[in-house]
């Protein structure tokens, strides 16, 4: 594993308005993944628009523990945490 690897957690807003949220070490790649269909059961039912947070992490670890918080907040929790990263550069 390289030494200056990165982990990544982060949200999808969906064709329907809902939020889906998983760890990557590759965001673009991953998202493409989710628009072909290929990466989650979730977003082949609900297309993918777009990558609305992202939060860079040192360890797999540390990001899937982050998904898995996220995973338990509510809507209106997950949104406000959105809104506090909307300046975040790495979202496109």
């Amino acid at each position: 594993m390289q030494a200056d690897k990165k982990f990544y957690t982060y949200i999808i807003l969906t064709e329907d308005n809902t939020l889906y949220c998983g760890y990557t070490d590759d965001p673009k790649k991953r998202f493409e993944k989710h628009k072909e269909g290929l990466a989650a059961k979730y977003t082949r039912v609900h297309k993918p628009l777009k990558m609305v947070y992202l939060k860079e992490f040192e360890t797999k670890s540390e990001a899937m523990k982050e998904e898995y918080r996220i995973k338990h907040l509510t809507r209106p929790q997950k949104v406000a945490l959105i809104e506090d990263l909307s300046s975040n550069t790495l979202i496109k």
